[in-house]
């Protein structure tokens, strides 16, 4: 039990929001329900303007800027715009699995933040598990994109599903071993542990797995450059070839709602998420989810997009290995060394991190200018 003293009176940092906030089980379900839906639609249509603004002036051009003051309004514009265009369903498509599609793919990335803390103790459920509780959950995104894909009746479509299911596949394991990597670290599996434990920001103790995390997760959710499923050259615009009006932008919703779902997992995971000095330990976690975001933003502006065969050998050849490595020093850490200041662990694992990504990047190859088979 914690003291009702501590609660009321321990600095905003440090205070613990009962769970039963605002007001009994049902109030609190209702309320953080209610919180989670507007937080994500708020914060994915920030996240469109910021990624159209952002890439404007990275690409030395304005961005969108016609539509409200600096076109702040124009993400508005565009879902006026969606819902008024008609849903065209294609003949041969099956009908329910095609309208079922758009739904199961976005549910899940609205339960993600069910765990997610936004301060101490503020989240819709303090699972135990809570980081087991989000891999799973996410891997369900890619039922619904397959459904899509299949349920068209287009093989350009299906083909891009594929490609995404073979992605998710091969990433998961190693965005899996970096994660295990932190619940080593801070000895809990719930997301609201894991920030209290993170005395040190996790990107400092554990860069390299924070380095394959972002990599993996930017490759499940389709992020640039790992964009495969929809390589205009290859497969028009991939599972979703065939969606228009509000369905095709719910997949468009879902793009960015995955985005923002797996920069709050970032934050949470390695930068300590809600706390930081001065500012509301909410505000803290928006401004570390939306820095994560425009890292991915800054990603997509620099990089070109791999082909698929360098996507697998990126996965299996290069982050797979790594993330292993990676696991067994930070084991190896722990076991030797368990009474040793984390600081110490920064400098060691920031220099094995460089010399590991260095040795590896001699080594590897992901098979430029060449198809591998």
């Amino acid at each position: 039990m914690i003291p009702v003293e501590f609660v009321i009176n321990a600095p905003p940092a440090l205070q613990v929001t009962p769970a039963d906030w605002p007001g009994g089980y049902w109030w609190h379900w209702l309320f953080y329900t209610v919180v989670i839906i507007a937080f994500v639609l708020i914060m994915v249509m920030g996240a469109i303007y910021i990624e159209r603004r952002g890439m404007g002036r990275m690409q030395l051009r304005l961005g969108p800027n016609r539509t409200g003051p600096f076109g702040l309004l124009q993400p508005v514009a565009d879902a006026v715009k969606v819902l008024i265009k008609e849903n065209i369903v294609p003949g041969v498509a099956d009908k329910v699995i095609h309208f079922l599609a758009p739904i199961i793919a976005f549910t899940p990335v609205l339960l993600i933040f069910a765990v997610i803390p936004f301060q101490n103790g503020a989240l819709l459920a303090d699972l135990n598990i809570g980081i087991l509780y989000i891999v799973a959950v996410s891997s369900i995104s890619t039922v619904g994109i397959f459904m899509a894909g299949w349920g068209s009746g287009n093989k350009y479509s299906l083909l891009g599903a594929m490609r995404d299911i073979a992605a998710v596949v091969s990433y998961e394991i190693p965005l899996v071993l970096a994660i295990v990597g932190v619940v080593m670290v801070s000895g809990s599996l719930s997301m609201n542990q894991i920030v209290s434990a993170q005395d040190i920001p996790y990107i400092l103790v554990q860069p390299l797995g924070f380095l394959l995390f972002f990599i993996a997760a930017s490759a499940e959710i389709n992020r640039s450059p790992f964009a495969l499923t929809e390589a205009d050259s290859e497969l028009t615009a991939g599972f979703h070839t065939e969606y228009s009006g509000m369905r095709f932008a719910m997949f468009y919703l879902i793009e960015y709602a995955e985005a923002i779902a797996m920069s709050a997992v970032i934050t949470t995971l390695f930068l300590s998420g809600w706390r930081g000095p001065w500012l509301p330990p909410w505000l803290w976690f928006i401004l570390k989810t939306l820095i994560v975001f425009f890292v991915m933003v800054w990603t997509r502006t620099t990089l070109p997009r791999v082909r698929i065969d360098q996507l697998m050998a990126l996965a299996w050849k290069f982050v797979f290995p790594l993330a292993l490595i990676n696991l067994f020093i930070t084991a190896i850490e722990i076991i030797v060394w368990p009474d040793v200041s984390q600081w110490i662990f920064v400098i060691v694992n920031i220099a094995i991190a460089a010399v590991l990504i260095l040795l590896w990047s001699k080594r590897f190859k992901t098979g430029w200018g060449r198809i591998e088979v």
